[in-house]
């Protein structure tokens, strides 16, 4: 099965061009499952997969987290699913496709940097602050697109000097919340400037902590923003991954245009002969 990883600010995924390979979507979720562990296949926090679209789109672009769950969108991925679909031809710079979400834009910049259109906030709830086993924690609750992608935004004071272990921990609570009926990608966060915030996220169905979370990092910009701790519409979000840009077009509180803007790069082209993967 011939295949491309990338990854965007650490984030990192498996492509494949299933309208050349043609592989049956029933068997698309035991195949991230496989591919996505680390150390005994080619290892990845998601599988994402190009297909025909159902509309007048450039392409489909299936996404399943490494326990082989379906994903509605995901911002690094959707940034890396882009520049793939340029260089092989599939869209041209400017680009639409279909998500789990809806129609999501994008246009690959100079470079190796990609500029996507995210899927609005179609929930924000900024004062939804959580008590937990007696701990309470200040939190916003926003959903992108329809149907949403759930983020929780969660205040993390010493964020940057905290335990993977506490962190962790406090992430698996959030995301399990009993409020939280699907779930939700928890990011924590702490402000460093009036433009700046460092953000970790927690993400469901990879169920650990990874480098990055794009949707996430947009997500926690909203929630900052509309309530005042980043006083700047675009504004840098600091992941352990590297850095990301979001920028917010809005009338008010409501957000018009969300924008996701980071660095891609392509780690590996090959053929994924695991010989304990049959489709």
């Amino acid at each position: 099965m011939e295949f491309t990883k990338m990854q965007g600010a650490g984030n990192d995924f498996i492509i494949i061009n299933n309208m050349e390979l043609k592989i049956p979507v029933e068997k698309l979720p035991a195949i991230a499952r496989k591919i996505c562990q680390r150390k005994v296949s080619v290892g990845a926090d998601g599988f994402m997969v190009v297909d025909y679209p159902e509309g007048e789109a450039d392409f489909k672009m299936r996404f399943y987290n490494s326990d082989g769950s379906i994903g509605e969108m995901c911002g690094n991925g959707a940034r890396c699913i882009s520049r793939y679909a340029y260089l092989n031809n599939i869209a041209g710079r400017k680009m639409k496709f279909e998500t789990g979400a809806g129609i999501v834009e994008s246009e690959v910049l100079e470079g190796r940097q990609v500029k996507v259109l995210l899927n609005k906030p179609e929930l924000v709830k900024l004062d939804s602050d959580l008590d937990i086993d007696g701990e309470k924690y200040e939190c916003s609750y926003i959903e992108l697109g329809n149907p949403g992608l759930p983020h929780a935004v969660v205040k993390y004071e010493g964020l940057q000097n905290a335990r993977y272990e506490d962190i962790f921990a406090k992430g698996k609570k959030i995301r399990f919340y009993k409020g939280f009926p699907k779930g939700a990608n928890v990011n924590f966060y702490e402000i460093i400037n009036d433009e700046t915030a460092l953000v970790k996220t927690y993400e469901r169905g990879v169920e650990d902590l990874t480098l990055a979370c794009g949707t996430g990092s947009a997500s926690a910009a909203v929630a900052l923003i509309l309530k005042g701790y980043l006083k700047k519409d675009t504004v840098k979000i600091i992941v352990p991954g590297g850095e990301l840009f979001i920028e917010v077009e809005r009338d008010g509180n409501k957000v018009e245009k969300l924008y996701l803007i980071g660095d891609t790069n392509i780690v590996a082209k090959g053929t994924i002969t695991d010989e304990d993967l049959t489709y």
